[in-house]
């Protein structure tokens, strides 16, 4: 690979990275508009309320930035990096097109999942540095959530890399058939399930509970630090959403997928994340012990025997 393909790489998923998540921000305040009947977000800014992200970027900017005088100072500043940078390295592992990732290794799956597991530290950086008991408490919530769905997420990537028998995302989405819309539907619904909870995302929102926690590991945060984590948010919801894509629905498999592959698999992505959101709107925020119970007794369990399943299933050669 030259030079300046690196750079070219390099430069399209720096570019997908800041423009996908607020595509994925926008398309949020729309959905839930039309789903609670919200007027604001349709005429704000003019047509359909075009504007109002842009509205939203200028009011952060605009805002002080302001650290705790009890806080932590490098960490409470690093934190917003450790929650959006390892979403920028997943975001590199996934192939929208055969041949084109910015990385493409034997075990980006692996790399892949590793990363998106390490954004959740920088809420907990977020709220042991500020020197703030809510924020303290939503930090040490994100990081039984983290304990508790990662599990059940990469249970349920293992059962499709042993359906694919590969670790690299590029050859799984290779190797993909409809049969597995089927076969491996259980471990899907369990990843998005599970990927909810780990950006929680509501009915997971658990460490930021405005109701409870004012807004948890982010309370103290401001300006463009408390911009960047809702951009973190976003970023996970692209990543989660293009790896459901990519491994249980075909990435870029679909009528002309020569030429075409690369849209197939953004609007896949994209009805993924149009999933996501409809959880949001649709479902009541759980209690903590709920939150647990759902990890342990339900997703777990399920995943297993989705992997049990589908060892099952590739010895006898389905």
């Amino acid at each position: 690979m030259s030079l300046l393909e690196v750079a070219v790489r390099s430069a399209s998923v720096l570019a997908a990275f800041l423009v996908l998540p607020l595509l994925v921000g926008q398309t949020e305040h729309k959905v839930m508009a039309h789903m609670q009947g919200r007027l604001g977000p349709m005429y704000a800014g003019g047509f359909h309320g075009w504007a109002q992200l842009v509205a939203d970027g200028v009011k952060f900017v605009q805002k002080e930035d302001i650290t705790p005088r009890a806080a932590d100072r490098w960490v409470f500043r690093l934190a917003p990096a450790v929650a959006l940078i390892p979403y920028l390295v997943a975001l590199a592992t996934i192939p929208v097109h055969p041949g084109v990732a910015a990385i493409d290794v034997p075990g980006s799956l692996v790399l892949a999942l590793a990363a998106t597991s390490v954004g959740a530290l920088g809420t907990l950086m977020a709220g042991w540095a500020s020197a703030n008991k809510y924020a303290l408490l939503g930090g040490l919530r994100a990081a039984a959530q983290l304990v508790s769905y990662e599990l059940p997420i990469v249970l349920a990537a293992a059962s499709i890399a042993l359906a694919g028998g590969s670790l690299s995302v590029a050859t799984l989405t290779d190797r993909w058939s409809p049969w597995w819309m089927v076969w491996q539907l259980p471990g899907a619904i369990v990843f998005i399930v599970a990927a909810c909870a780990e950006l929680q995302r509501p009915p997971f929102d658990m460490p930021v509970a405005d109701a409870e926690l004012v807004m948890g590991a982010w309370t103290e945060y401001t300006g463009l630090r408390f911009a960047f984590f809702l951009l973190a948010e976003y970023a996970g919801i692209v990543v989660m959403s293009l790896l459901v894509a990519v491994l249980w629905l075909g990435g870029w498999h679909g009528p002309f997928e020569d030429t075409l592959g690369w849209l197939w698999t953004l609007l896949k992505g994209f009805a993924v994340a149009v999933v996501i959101i409809w959880v949001r709107v649709a479902w009541p925020r759980l209690r903590e012990d709920q939150l647990q119970r759902l990890a342990w007794v339900w997703l777990v369990p399920l995943a297993l025997g989705q992997l049990l399943l589908t060892g099952a299933g590739v010895v006898m050669g389905w």
